[in-house]
């Protein structure tokens, strides 16, 4: 796990390797870094498998030094990219970034049998946190590749609220125990004092430990004296061994998706006033079933975001929770990456016509959901 400290020792990328480009390597590198210096939008790397297309994309991340995601069409496909970049950038941040869903049903319904698939899904822990843990990178430091399959285009948490919510600790700070608590729920972290795990923190006098949702094996203990914090400490969480003493933490929140409190109580107000105009639609054409159906659903949702801060299905509602204009995209990891960042897509003859269908088949089910009174029409609008 990186803190803040450590940013200002981050090498530029650097491969390590045994080999050098041989045959057409060295002219491939050469006139793609040139395509890119020259500003070329887009170009294509051609070679049959086992031409060393990788190590060849790997020198010339090398030469451009610039932050670059890499998009693969499957998880197969990206967990081997993902190692072959790891292997040949050990000195940097090279990042897994695909669905955390082992299992995934989404909410559907079927017209001709007045069938409803509830959404059912089943949750990759590590998966979810080498997720986090690329998008911190992509925050934190420059030299960051990052490997993501096609999910990368769906809906992720607004970049700034996320931001917004990240909790900055340093030794010698004037905070109490109480406000870090409150501050630790917020992040939607779970006090637990007998199962230590990700995302979870436990309180032991006026000691904190708290296990950070992107980190894969250190957790931090914040010891306080009186309203003070007078050590922060990285420690494994397996077995309680001290690894180091750090001037100052950075925690982020226990999921992309979440969004400071007012933010959700206003969304809850705009999202009962496109309701009202709605139903007011549904009833104009005698749809009473549907207009019933969606003014229960939709009045608990809310209730459940102005209490609780969440909802199940709170994702059908991003537009209001990210403050977007009707239409547009949602924040996606796209809007994680510098501006100068560096996009390679590994087949795209398979991976560019794979993403067009996912756009049409989402909306496809989305528009079937909206016409019978599951969602509001806004839920259009979290999409690919």
């Amino acid at each position: 796990m990186l803190s803040p400290t450590d940013i200002s020792s981050i090498r530029p990328f650097k491969v390590v390797s045994n080999y050098s480009p041989a045959g057409d390597q060295p002219t491939a590198i050469k006139e793609l870094v040139a395509g890119l210096e020259n500003g070329l939008s887009g170009q294509t790397l051609l070679g049959v498998t086992g031409s060393g297309k990788t190590f060849t994309v790997a020198k010339v991340i090398e030469e451009v030094q610039r932050p670059t995601i890499v998009l693969a069409h499957n998880k197969t496909l990206a967990a081997q990219l993902y190692g072959e970049f790891k292997s040949f950038f050990p000195n940097n941040a090279v990042e897994y970034f695909v669905s955390y869903y082992d299992y995934f049903q989404p909410e559907a319904y079927v017209p001709s049998s007045d069938t409803f698939i509830e959404k059912d899904a089943s949750v990759n822990a590590h998966i979810e946190q080498m997720r986090l843990s690329a998008t911190k990178s992509l925050i934190e430091r420059k030299d960051v590749i990052v490997v993501a399959t096609v999910s990368a285009i769906y809906g992720l948490g607004d970049p700034k609220s996320y931001l917004k919510m990240v909790l900055h600790l340093s030794r010698g700070e004037q905070i109490g125990q109480r406000d870090i608590l409150r501050r630790l729920a917020e992040l939607q972290y779970k006090r637990n004092d007998v199962d230590f795990d990700r995302s979870s923190y436990r309180v032991r006098g006026d000691v904190i430990d708290v296990y950070p949702a992107d980190s894969d094996y250190e957790a931090v203990r914040i010891e306080l004296f009186d309203d003070e914090i007078e050590n922060l400490t990285l420690f494994d969480p397996l077995t309680g061994e001290v690894l180091r003493k750090i001037p100052r933490m950075t925690i982020y929140p226990k999921s992309h998706y979440v969004t400071p409190r007012e933010k959700v109580v206003d969304a809850a107000d705009k999202i009962q006033e496109e309701l009202v105009v709605r139903l007011e639609q549904l009833r104009s054409v005698d749809k009473l079933v549907e207009a019933q159906r969606l003014g229960e659903r939709v009045r608990y949702d809310t209730e459940m975001m102005r209490e609780l801060g969440y909802c199940n299905g709170i994702e059908n509602y991003s537009r209001y929770l990210s403050g977007r204009n009707p239409g547009d995209p949602p924040p996606t990891l796209f809007d994680y990456l510098p501006d100068n960042a560096l996009m390679i897509i590994d087949e795209s003859h398979v991976s560019v016509p794979q993403l067009g269908a996912m756009y049409k088949g989402d909306r496809s089910r989305k528009e079937t959901l909206v016409e019978y009174g599951f969602r509001l029409p806004s839920a259009l609008d979290n999409r690919p």
